[in-house]
């Protein structure tokens, strides 16, 4: 692992690192804010997962997450969203696909079988490293949440892994990318043409096939462009009332899709997390 920097920030540190991944198969950065804390010490470790055309340095720019995960004593770890690299297959004029839009899944189809394995990434090589390089992580206490492709993400690696998280959240999630207009491409490409493969990454198909988690919360702007066509938060809402799964749905009235929406309710999601944790 190489530093890439480090800074402190509300007398933590927040690091940008990168290392040589054998999942994906190229260079990945990621960052990391460890909060302050008495020697010896262990903190909680939240992973945030970051939306379509995001990198890790979203989030640390515009999240607004330091100061709170300082005082509450947390780790939060921010993954990128996709591989990278020079040698990475990529519609580079396609927004929804490719370099930044890893979509959380391992793909099964060539060529991005080869790199796109962004699901075994974060579970697996970043986990361990994480474990390995920062004593302070208790990894027995793991929450996760992110934004809109990464919401869907955080959705699925915690219905997939109850045992592992102990909490999860999400801004404007995708709920069911496998009929989503601005994802079910992704998915074809990645996964293949049959559908049934898709249902490992689809939250609400998760929990159709008995997939169980103790609680999730959701806020959501009700003046977010791409709710209708692209979110539809109904969707898991409906799948977690047939499963009788605790879902804290909560529409805020004005809010669109940016940051601005992120970062005024990243305090809640913090302070949700937390006393899970």
């Amino acid at each position: 692992m190489k530093t890439v920097s480090q800074t402190k920030a509300h007398g933590g540190i927040q690091g940008v690192y990168s290392h040589p991944s054998a999942v994906t198969n190229c260079e990945m950065t990621f960052a990391v804010f460890v909060p302050p804390l008495a020697e010896g010490a262990k903190a909680p470790v939240l992973w945030y997962l970051s939306g379509l055309t995001c990198t890790h340095q979203n989030v640390m720019d515009k999240g607004e997450y330091r100061r709170l995960a300082a005082e509450l004593g947390l780790i939060i770890v921010c993954p990128d969203t996709s591989p990278r690299g020079d040698d990475v297959a990529d519609e580079p004029d396609n927004w929804q696909f490719g370099k930044g839009a890893g979509f959380y899944v391992d793909a099964t189809e060539a060529p991005y079988s080869q790199h796109y394995r962004m699901y075994s990434y974060i579970l697996d090589e970043l986990s361990g490293l994480i474990a390995t390089e920062f004593p302070a992580a208790d990894m027995n206490r793991q929450g996760i949440f992110g934004h809109s492709m990464g919401g869907h993400g955080a959705l699925v690696m915690a219905l997939r892994n109850p045992d592992r998280f102990k909490s999860c959240s999400a801004f404007a999630p995708i709920v069911q990318p496998s009929t989503a207009d601005w994802s079910k491409g992704a998915f074809e490409k990645y996964l293949g043409a049959e559908s049934s493969a898709w249902r490992d990454y689809d939250a609400t198909r998760l929990i159709e096939n008995g997939h169980r988690f103790a609680e999730f919360l959701v806020d959501q702007g009700d003046a977010d462009g791409f709710l209708e066509n692209g979110l539809r938060p109904w969707l898991l809402e409906e799948a977690c009332n047939a499963a009788n799964i605790p879902l804290k749905l909560r529409m805020q009235p004005g809010y669109d899709h940016s940051y601005f929406f992120i970062s005024t309710f990243m305090d809640d999601h913090l302070r949700w997390h937390r006393a899970r944790l």
